[in-house]
C-alpha cells in the first residue's frame, strides 16, 4: 500500500510544504456532481485537496456519460456515492464528507458550515442564485465560485473565471445557459477546471485579497 506521504507528495508534487499543507487542509465543498461538479472534484483530488463535501441527490445515467466523471457501471448508483469510490481510487486518505441530499436554504448551514470554499455546480438557475445568495448572506469568510455559461460548442478563451464582489467569482462565459447546441463534454470540463483552479488559487493565497 503506498503511503499518505507518498501520495501527498505524489500529488502536490514540486510544491512547498507549506503549500501541500494548505491543500491538505482545505475544505471545500462541491455542490451538484454533475458534469462541473464530478470534475471539479476530480481536478481538486489531483491537485492534493483531501477534505471534500459533496453533495447531491441524483443517480447516474447513461446519457451522463457524455460530460461527467462516471462510467457504465455507475449507472443506477447516486452520484454522491459513485463519485466518492472513483476519487478514493485517486487518494484512498482522502477525508471525503458525502451526502446524496438536496441543497436548499434550510440545510444550506449545516452542509456548508465547515467549508471554506464552495463550488457551486448545480443545473437549475433559481436553485445556483438560492445558493449563492445564502451562502453569501449567511457568512462573510467563505468564497463561492460559481459557474455559469457552458452550453454549445464555443471557443474555449470564451471559457473565463473572474471576481464578482469580493467573495463571489464567476466561471465559465456568462451568456451561453441557453443554446441552440447541446453540452459539449469538453467544454463543461474547461469551465469545472477553471473553478478547481481558481480554488486551487485561493487555498494558496494567489488571488487578491
Amino acid at each position: 500500500m503506498i503511503s499518505k506521504e507518498e501520495i501527498s507528495n505524489a500529488l502536490g508534487k514540486g510544491l512547498t510544504q507549506a503549500q501541500l499543507d494548505a491543500l491538505h487542509n482545505a475544505r471545500v465543498g462541491v455542490v451538484g456532481l454533475g458534469g462541473l461538479g464530478s470534475n471539479i472534484a476530480v481536478a481538486l483530488t489531483r491537485l492534493g485537496v483531501s477534505n471534500l463535501y459533496l453533495y447531491d441527490f441524483d443517480r447516474v445515467e447513461l446519457s451522463n456519460l457524455n460530460r461527467q466523471y462516471y462510467f457504465l457501471d455507475d449507472i443506477g448508483q447516486y452520484k454522491a456515492d459513485a463519485l466518492v469510490k472513483h476519487l478514493l481510487r485517486i487518494n484512498p486518505y482522502a477525508a471525503l464528507h458525502s451526502q446524496v441530499v438536496k441543497v436548499n436554504q434550510e440545510n444550506i448551514p449545516a452542509l456548508l458550515g465547515d467549508c471554506d470554499i464552495i463550488c457551486e455546480a448545480l443545473d437549475n438557475a433559481a436553485s445556483k442564485a438560492m445558493l449563492v445568495s445564502t451562502v453569501l448572506s449567511t457568512w462573510s469568510d467563505k468564497k463561492v465560485i460559481a459557474g455559469s455559461g457552458i452550453a454549445g460548442f464555443g471557443k474555449a478563451e470564451e471559457i473565463t473565471s473572474k471576481r464578482i464582489t469580493k467573495n463571489l467569482y464567476l466561471c465559465g462565459d456568462a451568456s451561453s445557459d441557453f443554446h441552440d447546441l447541446p453540452l459539449c463534454g469538453a467544454r463543461v470540463a474547461l469551465c469545472a477546471m477553471q473553478q478547481a483552479l481558481l480554488a486551487a488559487r485561493i487555498i494558496l493565497d494567489l488571488e487578491e485579497n
